[in-house]
C-alpha cells in the first residue's frame, strides 16, 4: 500500500493544500480552497477522485493548530474518514516549525507551510497522532444494533402470523397494523383457539388493557373459530416466538433509549426540530449522509437517495417521469417511514401531499414527491445549520412562480425547426402543436408551473 501526505496550511477563511508521496515528492500540486461549504465540497471531490486514482493508496491527512482557525478543515477531514480510506491529525505547530527551518529555505509561504505540514509527517511519523476515531462511528454500531434487533422482532411477527393463520385466525384481527403488548400477553397463555375458547373470562380479564366486554368477545370468537391445529406443538411454538418478541421489543426500547441519551450531536438535533423525524429516524439519516460535503448540491443528495426522476420516452410511445431507485434501499426506507409520519405530523407535507392528490396524481407517486421535498428541506437545514421552519419552504415556492419561464431551445432540432408539412403521426402532432402553444407565453399561466398552496 502506497502512503500518501496531505498537508494543509490554513488561514483565516482558506487554506492551502498539497499532498506528496513517501518521497516527499508532489504528487497533487498545490491548491487553495476557501473556509465554506462549496470549498468543503470541492475538497472532498479532490480527495474521491485522488483515491480513485490511487485505489491502493492511504491518505494521511493533518493541520497545524492555529488557535481555531484549523477546527472546521479538521472537523470535515474526520467526517470524511468514514468514506475515504484516510486518517487526520492535528499537529504542534512549533514542531512543524523546527522541522521547516531544518530545511534551511529562505522563503516562507502558503504554499510553503502546506508542504511543510506534510513533510513533517513523513519525517517524524512517531511525532503525529492520528484520530482514529469516526465521528459517526460508535453510532453506527448501535444503529447497526438496532436494526437487527428490529430486523429479528419483524421476521418472529411473521412466523407468528403463520401460526396463528391455523391455530387462531380470529385473533388476528387485532393486529393487522401492530401487535399489541395485551394481544401478546393473551397468545402466551392462551396460544390456540381450544384453549382461548376454555378460557373463563373473569381470569382473561385481569390481562391489562383486555376489558371484560373485550375478554367474552374474545372467548366468543374463539368458540366460533374455524383453527385448523390445536396440537401441542403448535401451542409451544406460539407460546415461544412470543415470548422473544416481548423479549425484543424490551431490548429495542432499551436501546432506543440509549441512542438518545449517547447521542449527543448537533446534526441530529436539528433534524429532530422537523415534524416526522425521531430519534432513531435523525440518527439513521445522518448516519447514511455522514459529511454534507459529499453532496455539492441538493440533486447529488436526491440521486444517493434514488429520488431522481428519470423520463423515458422512445418515438410515439408514452413515456413519463418517475423515481429512478437507483441509490441505497436503507435511506430511501428511512426517509419513506420520515414522510408516512410527516403525512399525519405535519400540516405543512400533508398540504403538499393534499395538493397534488387533489389535481389528479396517484396517492404512491404524491408520496415519493414528498421525500423529496423532505429531503430537500433536511439539506437546507444542514447547510445553513438552521432549525425547521415551513415558512422557509413556502416563500421559496412563492419565489418560483414569480419567475419567468425561459424558452429552452430543443438541441436535437438545432438544424431545422419543426415543420408543420412532415408526415408525423397524430401523435407526434399533438406534441409539436402543445410545444408551439407552449411556446408562446413565457410566464407561469400556461399550466408549467403552478402557484404555492396558501396556508390557511
Amino acid at each position: 500500500m502506497q502512503n500518501y501526505y496531505l498537508g494543509a496550511d490554513v488561514s483565516k477563511g482558506y487554506a492551502d493544500f498539497v499532498i506528496l508521496d513517501a518521497h516527499k515528492q508532489t504528487v497533487e500540486p498545490n491548491f487553495q480552497l476557501d473556509d465554506t461549504f462549496d470549498g468543503h465540497c470541492k475538497l472532498y471531490e479532490i480527495l474521491s477522485r485522488f483515491l480513485q486514482e490511487h485505489p491502493d493508496g492511504m491518505l494521511f491527512a493533518a493541520v497545524e493548530s492555529t488557535g481555531g482557525y484549523e477546527n472546521n478543515w479538521l472537523h470535515t477531514l474526520m467526517r470524511f474518514q468514514a468514506t475515504l480510506n484516510m486518517k487526520s491529525a492535528r499537529l504542534n505547530p512549533f514542531g512543524v516549525n523546527a522541522n521547516s527551518k531544518a530545511s534551511l529555505r529562505r522563503v516562507i509561504t502558503d504554499k510553503i507551510s502546506a508542504r511543510d505540514v506534510a513533510e513533517y509527517m513523513i519525517s517524524h511519523p512517531e511525532k503525529v497522532s492520528y484520530q482514529q476515531e469516526d465521528y459517526w462511528g460508535s453510532l453506527r454500531k448501535l444503529w447497526g444494533f438496532f436494526n437487527m434487533l428490529t430486523k429479528q422482532k419483524t421476521q418472529l411477527f411473521n412466523q407468528l402470523e403463520s401460526l396463528l393463520y391455523s391455530a387462531n385466525p380470529e385473533i388476528m384481527a387485532y393486529c393487522k397494523k401492530k401487535s399489541p403488548l395485551w394481544l401478546l400477553e393473551v397468545l402466551r397463555r392462551y396460544p390456540t383457539a381450544q384453549k382461548l375458547s376454555e378460557a373463563i373470562p373473569e381470569s382473561l380479564a385481569l390481562i391489562p388493557h383486555v376489558s371484560a366486554v373485550r375478554a367474552q368477545e374474545l372467548i366468543d370468537k374463539a368458540k366460533r373459530s374455524v383453527a385448523s391445529r390445536s396440537d401441542g406443538i403448535t401451542e409451544e411454538l406460539i407460546v415461544e416466538t412470543v415470548e422473544q418478541i416481548i423479549h425484543l421489543k424490551t431490548v429495542i426500547q432499551v436501546q432506543e433509549k440509549k441512542m438518545g441519551d449517547l447521542c449527543s450531536l448537533p446534526e441530529i438535533a436539528l433534524l429532530m426540530t422537523f415534524k416526522g423525524i425521531g430519534i432513531t429516524s435523525a440518527i439513521g439519516l445522518m448516519i447514511e449522509i455522514q459529511a454534507l460535503e459529499r453532496f455539492a448540491s441538493v440533486k447529488k443528495l436526491a440521486s444517493f437517495f434514488g429520488l431522481h426522476p428519470v423520463f423515458k420516452i422512445s418515438g410515439d410511445n408514452i413515456g413519463g417521469y418517475h423515481m429512478s431507485k437507483q441509490g441505497r434501499k436503507n435511506p430511501r426506507r428511512i426517509l419513506f417511514m420520515v414522510t408516512m409520519a410527516s403525512l399525519s405530523n405535519n400540516p405543512h407535507i400533508r398540504g403538499i401531499y393534499e395538493e397534488h392528490t387533489q389535481k389528479g396524481m396517484k396517492g404512491m407517486a404524491a408520496v415519493g414527491l414528498c421525500m423529496h421535498k423532505i429531503l430537500r428541506i433536511i439539506y437546507g437545514m444542514l447547510k445553513h445549520n438552521q432549525p425547521y421552519d415551513p415558512e422557509i419552504d413556502v416563500n421559496n415556492r412563492e419565489k418560483m412562480v414569480q419567475k419567468q419561464i425561459a424558452i429552452v431551445k430543443d438541441k436535437n432540432r438545432r438544424y431545422q425547426s419543426f415543420d408543420d408539412k412532415a408526415p408525423v403521426s397524430r401523435r407526434q402532432y399533438k406534441k409539436r402543436t402543445e410545444r408551439k402553444v407552449s411556446h408562446s407565453d413565457n410566464f407561469t399561466n400556461c399550466g408549467i408551473i403552478v402557484s404555492a398552496p396558501s396556508r390557511n
